[in-house]
């Protein structure tokens, strides 16, 4: 068997270790006699595989005690209806970044709970290239939170700053850089990310919640969505996806041992930096994310040329280089190299290029 690099931008490449273990273990866990996916999610060995993977989530994030961490269903498009129905509550106004398509979709999906969503700013009129700073944010003083998008997969841009929003709640959807770099959480109210990218298979997404922010939901919020019964229940009000959490604890053991997320940022750094140092000298590629703003998870590039850029990507997939055509939105080329993502991905996409 031989092993591609895959570059899509989710579902994404896992750890060759842990889907190693994770086969070693798939009829048999330690055991038990079963495999992970077909125990209940009430039985002492599932929660202990629980307990240990939020405790090794915690540790590797610096999580502190002022916040709470969950492991729910829905994907980052849940957490869409999920932030404003917890959250608009308390002033009935937000305000929102619109830096890239899921962004808008997020935005979208907030005014349905309120009249009040203001754009604090928005890179649509540069087609997403970059990202507004810290002096562009346009801020509503009584908002109930402020949203934004750290990285945006389909426009390869990503924020190289966290916002400063004074009292009011920063929420984050951190679905496709969450644990490439340190991040300061006690800065935030609410951190979602779905798993498919940095984490774990698609199925679970964590949510990272001030305490305090939590009892607070529009009266008519579905209980799956409420993030103070799901604290309460400990994620478990309901079923949860317990393979995949399973396996992100799996991923979470593998970050420890290459250096924690400090040691993904090193990766991250080398990677995109090999990609975009050819791409900056480049007579035939170009990236068109603004230096400054660019993504070190979704490196887009184009030749100009529809036709070429689909031969590339076609090319590509012959030498083991997979999932690089780029997203419908924008077409080109996007290489999405996420944490499990070796660097000699970035070092062979770079030879073709040169090819």
């Amino acid at each position: 068997m031989s092993r591609v690099y895959n570059f899509s931008a989710g579902p994404s490449m896992l750890p060759e270790e842990v889907l190693e273990q994770a086969g070693k273990e798939i009829l048999d866990y330690k055991g038990s006699g079963q495999s992970v996916m077909e125990m209940s999610h009430r039985s002492k060995v599932f929660v202990e595989i629980f307990e240990e993977t939020k405790a090794d989530f915690k540790a590797l994030l610096n999580v502190p005690d002022t916040h709470e961490v969950l492991f729910l269903q829905g994907g980052a498009s849940g957490q869409f209806a999920a932030v404003p129905m917890n959250l608009i509550g308390v002033s009935g106004k937000a305000d929102y970044a619109i830096t890239g398509n899921f962004a808008n979709l997020a935005y979208k999906e907030a005014k349905k709970f309120s009249g009040n969503i203001n754009v604090a700013a928005s890179s649509a009129d540069a087609n997403h290239t970059f990202i507004p700073a810290q002096s562009d944010l346009k801020f509503t003083p009584d908002a109930s939170y402020f949203y934004y998008c750290a990285n945006n997969t389909i426009y390869g841009t990503e924020w190289q700053y966290t916002p400063e929003t004074g009292n009011v709640p920063l929420v984050s959807d951190m679905s496709s850089n969450i644990m490439s770099h340190p991040v300061d959480v006690g800065k935030y109210g609410v951190i979602f990310a779905g798993a498919q990218k940095n984490m774990a298979p698609a199925g679970v997404t964590v949510v990272i919640i001030r305490k305090d922010l939590a009892g607070h939901a529009l009266p008519d919020t579905p209980v799956v969505f409420d993030y103070a019964t799901m604290i309460d229940k400990d994620s478990m009000y309901n079923t949860p996806p317990c393979w995949c959490i399973y396996i992100l604890g799996k991923v979470l053991k593998w970050v420890q041992s290459n250096g924690g997320v400090a040691g993904m940022e090193e990766l991250k750094t080398l990677r995109s930096g090999l990609v975009y140092d050819y791409l900056d000298n480049s007579k035939l590629f170009k990236a068109p994310a603004q230096k400054g703003s660019r993504s070190g998870m979704n490196v887009t590039f184009v030749t100009g040329n529809e036709d070429l850029d689909k031969r590339f990507a076609s090319e590509a997939a012959k030498k083991g280089l997979i999932n690089l055509a780029g997203h419908r939105n924008v077409g080109g080329m996007r290489a999405s190299m996420y944490n499990a993502m070796p660097v000699e991905g970035a070092k062979a996409l770079v030879e073709f290029m040169k090819e």
